[in-house]
């Protein structure tokens, strides 16, 4: 299993798994769910990298990246799975580079509180 990508700022490690589903979630009795073997994708992922960096400080988050569809529900939340944060996300690709830019910025900058100006010094 190869993750998708994989942004590291100190000792701390941002995992992402990108996505593109026609139906972002499913629905059973009118309630949304995410693709559970997603989320045990990413926890494993986490695990994983959590277990290589067992000897030094570390702190490893997931985060499931998906492409926003025309769907009303769309995923945005943070779970804590045994110790770890593993988000979900869209991603609107309907939109001005530019935009799609400020977007994965934003992801970065609210993991690592770090900017875009930061990583240019």
């Amino acid at each position: 299993m190869q993750t998708d990508i994989m942004l590291s700022q100190g000792s701390k490690v941002l995992i992402i798994d990108a996505k593109y589903y026609t139906h972002t979630t499913q629905s059973q009795y009118d309630v949304n769910t995410l693709h559970s073997h997603n989320l045990y994708q990413i926890f494993t992922y986490v695990k994983n990298k959590e277990a290589q960096l067992s000897a030094q400080p570390h702190e490893v988050a997931g985060m499931l990246l998906y492409a926003r569809t025309d769907e009303a529900v769309q995923p945005d939340k943070t779970y804590w799975m045994s110790g770890n944060r593993i988000s979900v996300k869209t991603l609107d690709l309907d939109c001005k580079f530019e935009e799609i830019t400020r977007q994965l910025d934003d992801i970065v900058d609210n993991y690592f509180s770090i900017t875009k100006r930061h990583l240019l010094k």
